[in-house]
């Protein structure tokens, strides 16, 4: 029985959360396309900071890069080459979905979060230099993250809209797809082959209200009981919520005009889904979240235990209101899911920038050690 398999035909797609120049060239990655129904996969600075730290698979580009290369200009070179071999190891799958799935995701720099026109020209600068149908090109949910996105859309780049922990945040990166799809369709372009996903983040909206109803809970009394109980239950419960968004966004008569020209729906896609807590089940924000026309971003030891012992059953749709009641219950007891979901976003963005200047300064010192003098970027 493969328990990977039978989660994809259950209609959700297994992204893998991770990326590195060792398994696009061993055959590792094409092995787990053919026998783990893998169908796309993601990447981050923080995924390329570990993988460029670790071992020599690099040295031979770093080594060839000019003296007058920056570390960005570096990076760029290393990450695009590394995600357009992953494109061509999911061509395949991209053609054979019909465009549906297939995908490789490549991040924006963090530094661009909150600034729409700096997205906008990274994105189509990467779009061009990926040069892959089969590319979504990453952007954080903030605010000025959905106005870029609303105008790649409009320009024909796939987009992944990632960092999304609150549902008003849902509900603006959705607006911006469709909107960008009608003024594309407005043009008379083709919108039928536009691929979008929205990054929902799980596991850590769990992590952080578990320590406030740790916190509350530890005062006892009867807000303290009830705090206590809902421990473990916030991150499906708003997941779910977003799923239930997202499937009347895509029922609208608004929607309906845009699918008879080919549009596809903007799947949700479930990130952060490795479990934090170890007392709780390793799958259980896989499990939780099955369903038709949804994503799964699984790092490899997430998919490596669900393929051990994972079920499947559609269960991203079932119970709402019990997440409505439990969504109620943490604002009765003193959490406040906007401070959380703010929080969250901030901590991402800085995570990410974190990353990203690690990496650029371990590109900076491997490089001198291979003989290269980097640049300062302007």
């Amino acid at each position: 029985m493969n328990r990977l398999q039978q989660l994809h035909d259950a209609g959700q797609s297994l992204w893998l959360d991770y990326i590195d120049r060792t398994m696009l060239h061993d055959g590792q990655l094409a092995k787990r396309i053919r026998d783990d129904a893998l169908t796309g996969m993601t990447s981050n600075p923080t995924i390329f900071e570990k993988a460029l730290a670790e071992g020599v698979a690099y040295d031979a580009q770093l080594g060839e890069t000019a003296n007058a290369s920056t570390a960005w200009e570096v990076f760029e070179l290393v990450e695009t080459t590394d995600v357009r071999d992953a494109c061509d190891l999911f061509e395949p799958v991209y053609t054979a979905t019909g465009g549906v799935d297939g995908y490789v995701s490549i991040e924006v720099s963090p530094g661009a979060a909150n600034d729409a026109q700096a997205t906008i020209a990274e994105a189509h600068r990467l779009w061009k230099t990926v040069d892959r149908p089969n590319v979504m090109i990453k952007v954080p949910g903030t605010e000025q993250g959905a106005i870029a996105v609303r105008r790649l859309i409009a320009d024909g780049i796939n987009v992944n809209i990632t960092l999304l922990f609150a549902i008003e945040a849902h509900a603006r990166v959705i607006e911006a797809y469709i909107a960008g799809l009608e003024e594309r369709a407005a043009k008379g372009l083709d919108i039928s082959r536009i691929g979008s996903v929205a990054s929902f983040f799980v596991s850590r909206v769990d992590s952080e209200i578990d320590k406030r109803l740790d916190a509350i809970a530890a005062k006892g009394g009867e807000s303290g009981e009830r705090a206590a109980q809902l421990k473990g239950k916030a991150a499906i419960a708003n997941a779910k919520l977003a799923y239930k968004l997202f499937r009347e966004s895509f029922s609208s008569p608004r929607w309906h005009a845009l699918a008879s020209k080919g549009a596809r729906v903007q799947r949700p896609l479930w990130a952060s889904t490795s479990t934090k807590n170890p007392s709780y089940r390793d799958v259980i924000y896989v499990e939780q979240l099955i369903g038709p026309d949804t994503v799964n971003t699984l790092p490899p030891a997430t998919l490596e235990a669900f393929r051990d012992h994972g079920e499947t059953s559609q269960t991203v749709d079932v119970h709402l209101d019990d997440a409505v009641r439990t969504m109620a219950a943490l604002e009765g007891v003193g959490v406040s899911m906007r401070e959380v979901t703010d929080k969250l976003l901030a901590e991402g963005l800085s995570s990410f920038q974190k990353s990203f200047d690690t990496l650029i300064a371990g590109l900076e010192k491997k490089s001198a050690q291979l003989g290269r003098t980097l640049g300062v970027r302007a």
